[in-house]
């Protein structure tokens, strides 16, 4: 649909982020605090006029002939749900940010469920205070599985919000080195009260020398420092080779090195180390198409932000624990000459639970196809298959999914989308299996 956009004052815009990052950063009140503060000092210290608000809203009603995903007593139902989604870039200044945040509140018709409240907010927002300083802050939400075997259900569903914030200093020893140091705090919070929390203070230096107008490389020290509420703590020290080359149609960056971390339960010690790294890959491969990869190999825990940075990734929360995480996601992206778009995706991943001595693999496909039928209507659907195992119950899983749908604009700012789907799991678990057929109808429009 097309947008429409408004002109809001800039005092305007900047107030109505700072109400909806005060409502949208739960479960946290001093998260809360924290970023409303920050969002006033952007708005007194950044006099360029921001770019334009955009604020839109929904209704969705869905009906599901096992709303519980259960393997037994199916329960057919109707969930309605209203959403509000708000977007705002600000122009480049002393001060900028970014936040995309969605909030939804939906209700059962037969009352499988009680009502429930979605949540999603990326914020990232920095000020440039002078001679190479600048302060850095940036918040994450989430809705996130407890158990990363369990169904996709509001009983498996708990809130996080990763908080970080601190000072960042770039010093250039000549016009090809350069050193940055940076200082982070960082609080993870779950909504569900059994689930850790934790706060986290994370130090950084690195090293780079640009070789030339496309290659550059150097050396990254970091110390990690996790304190739970429960009393654990757990470090991490990593060391590594950074890098960054560009050509004309391929661009490469990450790292490579070596980790250690060291844990603390209860006076129970534990220590583990090895290699790390990550690569971020993108190549045209012509004008229309792209090539991307993305991995990475991290020692971590559960409140760490690395299940946010790689979406197909979940941890399971049923048992506080380091760990050591592997994550590939690569694909192909293409447009074609009639407006389609096409996207495959492949991903894998691995999460080893130290302490628990658990181990979790999953792989995936996934493709989405996107077509203009005639103008003003849309068709897009999804194809995703998922293949899992977990050794702990000695269990591995399949889940395969299908959605098509179909989207018309009533009005240049009013849509209405109209979506059907089935979803199967088999699983060496029976109590595990299920299937469902859904059909979605919704309502969209722009406000401005």
């Amino acid at each position: 649909m097309a947008l429409k956009t408004l002109r809001v004052p800039s005092i305007l815009k900047s107030s109505l982020e700072l109400l909806l990052m005060a409502s949208f950063c739960l479960p946290g009140k001093r998260l809360s605090l924290l970023i409303v503060g920050f969002l006033c000092f952007d708005l007194l210290a950044n006099s360029a006029s921001a770019a334009p608000l955009t604020l839109s809203g929904g209704l969705i009603n869905k009906l599901s002939d096992n709303t519980a995903q259960s393997s037994s007593n199916e329960i057919t139902d109707i969930e309605t749900r209203a959403n509000l989604r708000v977007s705002h870039l600000s122009d480049p200044g002393r001060c900028s940010s970014e936040t995309l945040a969605d909030l939804g509140y939906g209700i059962w018709h037969e009352k499988t469920f009680d009502p429930e409240t979605y949540t999603s907010l990326d914020f990232q927002g920095g000020c440039d205070l002078g001679r190479g300083f600048s302060w850095e802050l940036s918040d994450n939400l989430r809705d996130v599985a407890l158990d990363s075997g369990g169904t996709d259900t509001p009983d498996n569903t708990t809130r996080k919000n990763v908080f970080r914030t601190g000072p960042s200093y770039t010093l250039s020893f000549t016009q090809i080195d350069q050193l940055q140091l940076s200082a982070k705090y960082e609080n993870t919070e779950f909504s569900e009260p059994e689930e850790a929390d934790s706060e986290r203070y994370v130090a950084s230096a690195a090293w780079n020398h640009l070789f030339s107008q496309s290659l550059s490389a150097g050396i990254s020290l970091s110390t990690n420092q996790a304190e739970f509420d429960t009393g654990a703590e757990i470090d991490t020290d990593v060391a590594s080779v950074i890098f960054s080359k560009t050509w004309s149609t391929t661009r490469i960056a990450g790292s490579l090195g070596v980790s250690q971390i060291e844990s603390d339960f209860g006076g129970s010690s534990q220590s583990s180390d090895g290699w790390v790294g990550n690569i971020e890959l993108e190549r045209d491969i012509n004008p229309v198409t792209l090539f991307y990869l993305n991995a990475s190999r991290e020692f971590t825990d559960q409140t760490s932000d690395f299940d946010i940075r790689f979406g197909e990734f979940v941890f399971d929360l049923r048992e506080l624990s380091e760990v050591e995480v592997t994550a590939i996601d690569t694909g192909v992206r293409r447009r074609f000459k009639d407006a389609s778009q096409l996207e495959i995706s492949v991903f894998a991943n691995r999460a080893d639970y130290i302490r628990a001595n658990e181990t979790e693999d999953g792989l995936g496909l996934s493709i989405g196809y996107r077509r203009p039928v005639i103008p003003l209507l849309t068709f897009n659907s999804t194809l995703r298959y998922q293949y899992e195992t977990f050794d702990v119950d000695n269990v591995d899983q399949e889940t395969a999914s299908l959605d098509a749908a179909l989207t018309y604009e009533l009005t240049r700012d009013l849509g209405i989308t109209g979506r059907i789907g089935h979803t199967t799991r088999t699983s060496d678990a029976p109590t595990s299996e299920y299937e469902e057929n859904w059909i979605l109808i919704g309502l969209d429009y722009r406000f401005f």
